[in-house]
């Protein structure tokens, strides 16, 4: 069996969009095959394999790598894909190891050159792309987040049971037990992100924020400082060393736009700053921008959202 595999993640049997846009990316590179670990119906592809193991009830990163990797072994594909998540990466990782193959990671663009692939992919933290070269039997690599559209395929296939061969001491690194800490808009799927840096001034200053955000069915996010200062957890942070979002939206609220900050949102589809330092690195990458104090701005914005929500 050639073509290309991809490793898709889904949470209770539906696809993550970062893994459609690694099948969208593979679709131009040859014949995809879907590998989820349980079952999850995916369209638009040539196959389905799913794998069966009672270690793969949750999260296990050894157990999945050695799983891929027998799969690897046993239909020959040409290479096999995933999502650059932090488990996409964790997983082709321990495939690359068992398998003793070169991995390339976050990858945005792959151009086949005769049996080499031509790549383009994202290097310390986004802040610089790297053309390089791989040279493998499998190639192994994961696709950047947001590099391409996630397919939206159509036509599900049959899935084919594929059961791995896997040894107990596989286990030791597994989740075995999950508490949730929240439930609805998150970070990751909000349409609309309003983030908050110094300028707010404080933690009280958020409550502007909280407002707009949840009169936009968004989400708020802050700046590394802010977190640093206490006014907002860790996991409301946004940028290299927090969490990647990919809004319609970001509304970057007195942040002046530290390139580990624009690592973590350059994927907005639009971006608003709202700043009184009209040479702020946001204010000249944003794609519009209000200069002043951003508190009686945003008093304004909620004041007129919530009057056209009344009308």
């Amino acid at each position: 069996m050639s073509g290309v595999f991809v490793f898709v993640e889904h949470d209770s049997g539906s696809p993550s969009e970062t893994s459609l846009q690694a099948v969208a990316l593979a679709g131009a590179l040859g014949e995809v095959t879907a590998v989820t670990i349980g079952d999850c119906p995916i369209g638009g592809v040539a196959r389905h394999v799913v794998i069966e193991h009672p270690l793969l009830s949750d999260h296990a990163p050894e157990a999945m790598g050695e799983a891929l990797a027998q799969l690897c072994r046993t239909r020959s594909p040409d290479a096999m894909l995933a999502s650059g998540t932090e488990r996409g990466n964790e997983i082709l990782a321990h495939v690359a190891a068992i398998l003793d193959l070169p991995l390339a990671a976050m990858v945005t663009e792959i151009r086949p050159s005769g049996q080499n692939w031509e790549l383009t992919r994202v290097r310390w933290g986004g802040s610089l792309l790297e053309e390089a070269s791989l040279t493998a039997s499998l190639k192994l690599a994961t696709i950047a987040p947001h590099a391409v559209d996630a397919a939206v395929g159509s036509g599900e296939v049959d899935a084919e049971v594929f059961e791995p061969d896997l040894s107990d001491e596989l286990s030791r690194t597994r989740v075995v037990e999950r508490v949730t800490v929240s439930e609805g808009i998150t970070l990751t799927t909000a349409p609309v992100v309003v983030s908050g840096g110094r300028g707010v001034g404080s933690p009280e200053g958020f409550a502007v924020l909280e407002d707009l955000a949840g009169l936009l069915g968004g989400a708020v996010g802050c700046s590394r400082v802010v977190t640093n200062n206490g006014w907002r957890p860790h996991s409301d942070q946004v940028g290299q060393t927090g969490t990647r979002v990919a809004p319609h939206l970001y509304i970057a609220c007195g942040i002046s736009g530290a390139i580990q900050h624009w690592v973590g949102m350059m994927a907005s589809k639009n971006v608003l700053a709202i700043n009184n330092d009209p040479e702020a690195p946001m204010v000249t990458k944003a794609d519009y921008a209000v200069i002043g104090d951003l508190h009686p701005v945003l008093e304004a914005v909620v004041a007129e959202v919530r009057r056209r929500k009344e009308v």
